[in-house]
């Protein structure tokens, strides 16, 4: 997420994130076009069309690259990887380790996308963006839209066998990412950038509780809804891997580790054993992000050393769980 905000298409670097209580408020994604697989939307399922733009640091982003990993799309979606640190400018393209260019537009910061499609465009500038190249546009910028679109409107592209949003739990699976979005994916950013006590208590409270929840219902199942991973375990998994080397620290996230929590601990490790997702992660992107990018809650922006961290330790949910 960048701290800057485009004003009638000029970058502003500064922007108030809080309400007057101190907390902290995710404004609305706003490109929310739709791929569909017969096109009848605008934006037809295509081999080689898109394009996303993405931070291997941001879980949001993140979640894109696992679905598309997952889906066998990696040959069928080209992506651009942004610096995992945000200057005064936000998302930018380098160089660095890790990071792809931007081989589509060719901009240096993702705010000349944004410009590009709405030369007067206000509002935040974010990763994930999904782009259409035969069109010259946004598609969509809201992750859990993507994810959907690249795990249902690529049928005859992505591989067939790999459904995780199965009929049968499609309601379950809807209701179980309602239900992380706010107390937990946005939780630890709401205790993180809270600029009140009593705002980052509520924040805290509400993470812990949920934490507590989910932790219960892994005790009884192996996947947040039953006996498969769904759409609802990427959308816990890239906040999951991320707590114990950020949130805990960084957003003061510290009432427990998710090492603590026996169940959602192993689900995690389950998780990022699960072929290709741990080729997603890239931790060194993910610490270098939130402790060098956020000057007001880290600033020295000194990166810790660890914690260490063995997500390839055996998790033993298969046999937990007869599978």
């Amino acid at each position: 997420m960048g701290l800057g905000v485009l004003m009638n298409g000029k970058w502003v670097t500064d922007r108030e994130q809080e309400d007057k209580q101190g907390k902290f408020v995710r404004p609305s994604t706003t490109f929310r076009n739709w791929i569909t697989a017969d096109g009848s939307s605008g934006f037809k399922a295509e081999r080689d069309r898109y394009h996303l733009y993405v931070s291997l640091a941001c879980p949001w982003a993140h979640r894109t690259l696992i679905m598309r990993q997952l889906k066998g799309l990696n040959d069928a979606i080209s992506i651009s990887i942004v610096d995992p640190e945000m200057g005064d400018n936000s998302w930018e393209f380098s160089e660095d380790e890790g990071c792809i260019p931007d081989t589509v537009n060719h901009t240096r910061y993702l705010w000349e996308l944004y410009t590009q499609v709405e030369p007067d465009y206000t509002g935040r500038v974010t990763v994930p963006v999904l782009w259409d190249k035969q069109q010259g546009t946004i598609v969509n910028n809201e992750s859990r839209e993507i994810i959907r679109m690249l795990d249902t409107e690529f049928g005859e592209i992505a591989k067939p066998d790999v459904d995780l949003y199965p009929k049968a739990l499609q309601q379950q699976v809807d209701e179980a990412i309602d239900a992380i979005y706010q107390p937990i994916n946005n939780g630890v950013y709401r205790a993180g950038f809270a600029t009140t006590q009593a705002a980052y208590e509520e924040a805290v409270t509400e993470l812990f509780e949920n934490l507590d929840h989910w932790e219960t219902v892994l005790g009884k199942q192996r996947y947040l809804c039953g006996d498969r991973p769904t759409e609802a375990d990427i959308c816990m998994f890239t906040t999951l891997l991320r707590f114990d080397a950020v949130y805990y620290v960084h957003f003061k996230c510290n009432l427990r580790r998710i090492v603590d929590y026996p169940n959602l601990w192993g689900d995690l490790r389950d998780l990022y054993q699960h072929p290709g997702v741990k080729e997603t992660c890239n931790l060194d992107h993910i610490k270098r992000h939130y402790y060098k990018s956020h000057p007001k809650v880290n600033p020295t922006r000194i990166v810790p050393k660890g914690p260490i961290i063995d997500f390839e330790a055996p998790h033993n949910r298969n046999t937990q769980f007869g599978q």
